[in-house]
């Protein structure tokens, strides 16, 4: 049987991919994160975190809630997004919230991670069939299943 602590720190793992993943997507590919697209990368920023505290931190069940937590807001924030692409014409562009994110300190920090410059309506492009918010919501589903399984199981 996998421990709590070496599911915590696979869930980890595939967050720190993602971000892999989301950075050679933008440098690479020259595809521009929005608003929402730097809320997710925060998002999975936390779950990864909040895994590696829980399984060296001796409290499992408290990094697995946690980082549910974080796993359901970023299906909040990537549902928001779907929903901006499915309305053509309704973008978050240049915003109020990107200017705040923009302004806050991790993105003055380190701007190739954190800065939001693109359009939310743009993130059309498709990776296997699927566009990138459409993967992000599949792997937060994936992600908070497998943290309410950790949750939810006897042995934690």
């Amino acid at each position: 049987m996998i421990t709590s602590r070496s599911l915590l720190l696979a869930i980890a793992s595939v967050c720190l991919a993602l971000i892999g993943v989301a950075l050679y997507l933008q440098h690479v590919q020259n595809l521009l994160p929005c608003p929402l697209c730097v809320i997710q990368r925060y998002l999975f920023l936390a779950i990864a975190l909040c895994c590696a505290l829980g399984a060296y931190g001796g409290k499992p069940r408290l990094g697995a809630g946690l980082g549910l937590l974080g796993a359901l807001g970023g299906l909040g924030v990537v549902g928001k997004h779907l929903w901006v692409l499915a309305h053509p014409g309704l973008s978050c562009g240049i915003d109020p919230m990107e200017t705040m994110l923009n302004k806050i300190p991790t993105a003055t920090m380190l701007p190739w991670l954190f800065q939001a410059d693109g359009l939310c309506e743009d993130a059309r492009d498709t990776l296997l069939g699927l566009s990138i918010p459409q993967w992000s919501a599949v792997w937060f589903v994936l992600l908070a299943g497998a943290l309410a399984y950790l949750l939810l199981r006897r042995r934690a």
